[in-house]
Formats: C-alpha cells, structure tokens, sequence
C-alpha cells in the first residue's frame, strides 16, 4: 500500500533522513521506533507532505505521490495523526470531525457510525469543544477526524504520548480493529516500547536518520530492538 524508496529528507542545509527505505503492506501495523530526534517525525511529514523530501519516492497503492501537495494526498488516501494531535480547540467535537470532508466527494462527506462505535465517548462529547476535551480524549478525537477521510494508510505519531493507561488501552484495541479489516496499512511511530512491540506487524529502528533494523515481527530479536531504540 505504502512504498517509500531512498528518501533523503533536508532541513535548510541539514539533512535529516538518509536513504529511507520502507514498506507498509494493508491489514499490517508497521512500526517506527527509536529514540527521540533520529528522524522518525520527519519520515512521516515527508510520507504526508507536510514537508517534502528532498530525494527518493513514495508510493502510494503503485502511483508516485512524491511531488503531490500535503491535500492531494490526503485526497488520494494517506491520514495523518501529527504528534500534538493538533485538533481545532474552538470547534466541537462533530465539527473537528467534518473537517476530514474536505478529503471526500460531496457525495460521502457524512461522519460514519463506526467512528462513534470505535470511539464510544466521542458521542457523548458530540457537543463539547475540542479544547474542553482531556489530553486521551482529543488523541482519540484525532484519529478518528482522520479516519473520517477514509484513507488508505493511516500515520500515527507517537498516539501515546502523554495520555493515561487506560485511554493507551483503548487506542491500542481500535488500531488492532482496523488492522483485522484488512484494507489499510497503519504506520506507528511509537517510543512505548511494549505497546509498539505488542501491535507491530513490521519494524523499523531508525539511529541519525537511517534505518539500523529491520523485519517482521517474528524476525527481529526483541532484546537487540531494545539496544537500537535505547539511549
């Protein structure tokens, strides 16, 4: 579903990403791991367009997205959850979820009963502002705006930061529902080593902007993952 070949990656004269290579196949949870400032953030605004690499491809389902605009491709189908969750505080919650219309046809801009079904406290929150809404629920609250555009792939940076165990939990259940489905590929950037390990399909371990392991998740040893992710 999601193919990226050599991607190189510049901030001004500073080059962040190395050659990047990486697959994420639908129905699987490809995880990133590694600790903070080895570049991982920036492979997934590179992969959404939020910043444009520098070099290399990015393909999505087999066509070339690498030069598209950060809005075509949520278009053609990549969701973005950013670090922050960066929902809308002034908007309720039903609002923040119909920004993701801009994404779709006219014909299909309506909220699926399934956000509410994946997200229960969501409905009961339908009215309230997002910036009323505690740090776990507006987590939850961003994924699902971004599974209102139906993407193909969906981008999670690091959904765990900062939110209390049992909203973890929750997160952890809906991205395993939509992994079972079978129809989009779910790249996580994750430094919850044991929440990563746990949903990982396939891993990467990324050190200084490059790619220092990787494989299936029957493939990588768990104690030598721990050295790469480790300070």
């Amino acid at each position: 579903m999601l193919d990226c070949r050599n991607v190189t990656l510049h901030y001004g004269s500073s080059q962040i990403l190395h050659g990047i290579d990486l697959i994420a196949e639908a129905g699987q949870v490809t995880c990133l791991m590694g600790c903070n400032g080895v570049g991982k953030t920036s492979l997934l605004k590179a992969i959404s367009g939020a910043h444009l690499a520098s070099g290399g491809s990015i393909e999505l389902g087999g066509a070339d997205i690498s030069r598209m605009p950060s809005h075509a491709r949520a278009k053609a189908g990549l969701g973005y959850v950013p670090q922050g969750r960066e929902i809308f505080p002034l908007l309720t919650v039903r609002q923040n979820l119909e920004t993701g219309f801009a994404c779709l046809p006219r014909a299909e801009r309506a909220v699926p009963e399934e956000i509410f079904e994946l997200f229960p406290v969501l409905r009961k929150m339908e009215g309230r502002r997002g910036g009323d809404l505690s740090g776990g629920q507006q987590q939850q609250l961003a994924i699902a705006r971004a599974l209102v555009t139906r993407p193909k792939v969906l981008l999670l940076d690091e959904p765990t930061e900062g939110i209390q165990p049992n909203i973890i939990q929750e997160i952890g259940r809906v991205i395993g529902i939509l992994r079972e489905r079978g129809t989009m590929a779910i790249v996580l950037v994750e430094q919850f080593f044991d929440f990563a390990w746990d949903l990982a399909d396939r891993i990467y371990a990324l050190e200084r902007g490059a790619v220092s392991l990787s494989g299936r998740q029957g493939e990588v040893d768990r104690a030598e993952l721990l050295r790469h992710v480790s300070v």
